[in-house]
């Protein structure tokens, strides 16, 4: 199946927009966080959230779903076969620090969307110019939500 051009039109008539990788991952990143809701139907809540733990690391994008469960959200400029792993890592950690989302909620909503965060469907997001088929076949294989959105 192939998928469909896509065109700019103009006054003076159409042409065909070029499909093209990001110049950078943080260009797909600052885009759907600006638009989050309209992309992806979530809520934004943070942008590199540090995670102070041991091992560290930054979540490229936190928020909240429209039946309040927290989303996890990591960009990769191309194809990466580790951002499945880099995602489900950062999942691990939201479900072992449920107080500090439900804070960063608070902070950001309020406390009656800190009160009504669901916790039975955490989803992961990620958000890449590509994937490999064995990365679809671990999304279907997890128990998890996983969602793998291409970009161009």
């Amino acid at each position: 199946m192939s998928g469909l051009k896509l065109f700019h039109t103009t006054k003076w008539g159409v042409t065909e927009v070029t499909l093209r990788l990001a110049e950078v991952e943080a260009d797909v990143q600052d885009l759907v966080e600006a638009h989050m809701e309209t992309l992806l139907g979530v809520r934004f809540l943070a942008s590199e959230y540090g995670i102070g733990c041991a091992d560290g690391g930054r979540i490229d994008s936190l928020g909240l779903d429209e039946y309040n469960a927290p989303v996890v959200i990591e960009y990769k400029r191309g194809t990466s076969a580790g951002v499945i792993n880099q995602g489900l890592y950062y999942m691990a950690w939201l479900a072992a620090h449920k107080d500090a989302f439900r804070n960063l909620v608070r902070d950001r909503l309020g406390a009656s969307a800190a009160s009504q965060v669901v916790w039975s469907g955490p989803r992961l997001i990620c958000v890449a110019g590509d994937f490999t088929r064995y990365d679809a076949h671990a999304v279907r294989e997890h128990r998890r939500s996983i969602d793998l959105v291409r970009y161009q």
